[in-house]
């Protein structure tokens, strides 16, 4: 992905500033399936580090995160083991999905952005942003413009003068179709300057 940074370079002076003041961007990246989606629900609206919190501790409950380990666990243990109760209910979903083959995971890489997004938020719990993000980390789909990211829009707000997600959107068709890049430059900058690094587990 990173080849394309001197697509973006010449679309828009701001990118060669990022640079300037912190470096390329680091690309996040994640196997596909089920762990992977796991751990985007488990990050919905909370700090990545509360997250990994509570991923490694159900990890260590289950022994393995699969769909078959989280039908199998009672609400209650999984509750006490660090997961909400609205999450529970989400993870369930995505492992019924899976294990009924009404989500097929391993089929989504050859599909379109479009596509793989209605499949995915087809699933109790997977909305836009988990959709996004999953295309980024593990499809490395290459133009996805997670827009429900509040990290995201506060650059946005900071870099240009935008104000609502429209004029966001409207700002990112001139990184097309290498919005997914933009994105992680954006986040790599967010980071930086809150002297953050990138979180990988």
């Amino acid at each position: 992905m990173k080849k394309a940074i001197p697509f973006l370079l010449q679309r828009d002076s701001v990118f060669q500033e990022i640079i300037n003041l912190y470096g390329e961007p680091f690309i996040a990246t994640r196997p596909e399936g089920f762990e992977s989606l796991c751990k985007l629900i488990i990050e919905q609206q909370v700090s990545l580090a509360s997250a990994k919190a509570c991923y490694l501790k159900l990890e260590t409950f289950l022994e393995a995160i699969t769909p078959e380990t989280i039908l199998n666990a009672s609400e209650e243990a999984m509750r006490n083991n660090a997961i909400s109760k609205q999450k529970v209910t989400y993870l369930k979903a995505l492992a019924k999905a899976v294990s009924s083959k009404e989500l097929e995971l391993e089929t989504l890489s050859l599909k379109d952005e479009a596509q793989i997004k209605k499949e995915l938020t087809a699933i109790k719990g997977i909305g836009n942003w988990t959709a996004e993000v999953y295309m980024m980390f593990c499809l490395k789909k290459e133009n996805v413009f997670p827009i429900g990211d509040i990290a995201l829009q506060n650059t946005l707000k900071e870099l240009y003068s935008v104000n609502t997600k429209e004029e966001m959107i409207a700002l990112a068709k001139n990184w097309e179709p290498k919005t997914s890049l933009a994105t992680y430059f954006f986040w790599h900058y967010y980071l930086k300057k809150r002297n953050r690094e990138p979180l990988v587990y």
